[in-house]
């Protein structure tokens, strides 16, 4: 019983979130619940007055004045129920749009604070369809819902109260068949929750794929996998078309089934009421405005049901949105925590224990002590966990036991900012944002002339093919790079870093996408660029660790072996094969 009412609850969670976002703009919303009683009474009056013009109409009647004046006030109601009609439309767009600007706003920002662990746990084109395609699915759940809700519920109280005034025993037949239209109504409504819930999750995870396919074309293609990546397409797109069928056939029921039970209510309504009609008790125009107003009752269940499947979307939509916003974030900095300035770059790491999964060890016990100034490279097989300990440096995940300190203070007793600000990184995966090539290489310091701009890039020997293209350093490139090769790419992060200089490097790969002639021209770069700062370098080349001032040699998460080059060549252990292997 409690696993069927779970939805329920949920779609009350998510509704009292909405609220808080929609609490800044009550003040708009109290104009719209305004604007609505008046439409409503403006819709309401105009059958009264319809009422009276029949009630006026008499055989061989000439003198049509007295009718005249009525038009013109049914045209009077008519065109201010329009415009009042025009600003509640407004109000309602302008509600919703800042509603999802702010949702949209919140959760990228919280997507800035999470632990990458949360991350590295979704796939990022179901990220990038919460924000965007489910944002969007809210605004036209609500705009919908908001401008038909406030105006249906005051219809149905207004035109409740009138048909009171005007027979209670008429009005009895209309309420006491209400709770039928409202059961359809409910029972199709908590059917369709979880099958619209369902349909955004295999949305996300289509757009999951066709971003990872996309953004991997040359590969899929290099490796002939054409067909695997449409079969597994075809698969995710099959079970969304099941899903929307199911959710479509559902939501479909619901208009058809109030109407069906509305169009009774207005049958027995001409029934009763003709019979009033003909023992004296009740007007023909009498009839005709009750008529009017038992259609107008009925009429906000039709839009109400008709917009269930719109709203039970929207809150499907906006439960993935707010599950984002409401992810707890990584531990922020501690009140008494330091800041980072001007790094020696003494490194410490005591007893390191750390794994991503708490069911599959990493990292046991590594230590070591890295002088200021001092070069460190870290060889090992894949998955030995040397890209782990560059997490660790940078605070990128925190160690589960163990320390890790510069300086002489533990990391996690720093800023992030003030720490990661005095580490200058050179990954073997690129990024770079849509823009010129001088905002990406001003991203490192923002500050920097044009001059020490330029400086860096010839030390990177990125100037040259800089200056070969349209329009040199102002050249806009599209998201990571556009048309630019990978060592080109590549060529541009080092250069960032070179803007930077700050006092400790890491470079994981830095050249792995460079040739051989221009890795032994940024080699000659390099060494200029680590003379007195504290360097980490993975690679698998020989030619850019052979120099280190030391090697750390990992195995299964723990260092096995460290040394010169020449001193691990002499001992002839597993560094010596490893060395042996890549000859």
């Amino acid at each position: 019983m409690k696993e069927k009412n779970l939805p329920i609850r949920q779609q009350k969670e998510i509704m009292k979130n909405l609220w808080e976002y929609l609490a800044d703009y009550r003040f708009m919303i109290i104009l719209t619940l305004v604007l609505s009683v008046l439409i409503v009474a403006g819709t309401l009056y105009v059958p009264i007055v319809i009422g009276r013009v029949i009630d006026q109409l008499r055989p061989g009647m000439t003198d049509i004045k007295p009718i005249m004046k009525y038009l013109i006030c049914i045209g009077v109601i008519v065109l201010l129920t329009a415009i009042a009609q025009w600003l509640l439309n407004v109000i309602n767009n302008n509600v919703t749009t800042e509603v999802v600007r702010d949702i949209r706003r919140d959760a990228f920002e919280r997507i800035q604070i999470l632990p990458l662990s949360y991350l590295d746990r979704h796939p990022v084109g179901d990220l990038v369809s919460r924000l965007m395609t489910d944002t969007d699915q809210l605004a036209d759940g609500l705009l919908m819902g908001a401008t038909q809700l406030f105006t249906g519920v005051a219809t149905i109280v207004g035109t409740l109260v009138m048909m009171l005034r005007l027979s209670w025993s008429i009005t009895l037949v209309v309420v006491l068949l209400t709770p039928l239209s409202l059961f359809v109504a409910s029972y199709i409504a908590k059917h369709t929750y979880d099958l619209f819930k369902s349909q955004s999750e295999v949305r996300g995870e289509q757009t999951a794929l066709v971003d990872e396919v996309l953004g991997n074309e040359k590969v899929v293609r290099a490796f002939g996998r054409q067909e695997e990546m449409v079969g597994r397409f075809e698969e995710i797109n099959d079970r969304w078309f099941d899903i929307s069928l199911k959710a479509l056939f559902y939501s479909s029921l619901t208009n058809p089934c109030t109407r069906f039970v509305n169009a009774v209510v207005y049958a027995l309504v001409a029934l009763t009421g003709g019979f009033a009609v003909i023992s004296g008790k009740m007007t023909v125009g009498l009839l005709a405005v009750f008529l009017s107003y038992a259609t107008q009752y009925t009429k906000p269940f039709n839009e109400i049901s008709s917009v269930v499947t719109e709203l039970q979307n929207a809150i499907a939509c906006a439960g993935r949105v707010l599950e984002i916003i409401h992810e707890k974030p990584q531990p922020a900095d501690s009140l008494a925590a330091k800041e980072l300035a001007d790094a020696e770059g003494r490194v410490d790491c005591s007893g390191v224990r750390f794994s991503y999964d708490p069911q599959q060890k990493l990292i046991e016990d590594f230590s070591v002590h890295v002088s200021p100034g001092q070069n460190v490279a870290i060889v090992g097989p894949t998955g030995c966990g040397k890209t782990t300990v560059i997490n660790l440096l940078m605070r990128f995940y925190d160690v589960k036991s163990g320390s890790i300190s510069v300086d002489g203070t533990d990391i996690r007793d720093l800023t992030r900012r003030s720490l990661r600000s005095c580490w200058g990184m050179v990954l073997q995966d690129t990024w770079l944002s849509s823009g010129t090539i001088r905002d990406n290489i001003k991203m490192a310091r923002p500050d920097a002339t044009d001059e020490e701009m330029v400086k860096a890039a010839r030390a990177a020997y990125a100037d040259s093919f800089i200056m070969r293209l349209p329009y040199g350093y102002d050249t806009y490139i599209e998201e990571d790079g556009g048309m630019l090769s990978q060592g080109q790419k590549q060529l541009l992060c080092i250069t960032r870093v070179m803007l930077a200089l700050p006092p400790m490097l890491i470079l994981d790969e830095a050249t792995s996408s460079i040739d051989t002639r221009t890795e032994m021209k940024i080699q000659s770069a390099f060494i200029k660029m680590m003379e007195g700062r504290t360097t980490f370098i993975v690679a698998h080349r020989l030619s850019t660790i052979r120099n280190a001032d030391r090697i750390l040699v990992m195995r299964e998460g723990n260092i096995v072996e460290q040394g010169t080059h020449e001193s691990l060549m002499a001992l002839g252990g597993f560094y010596a094969e490893l060395v042996g292997n890549v000859s």
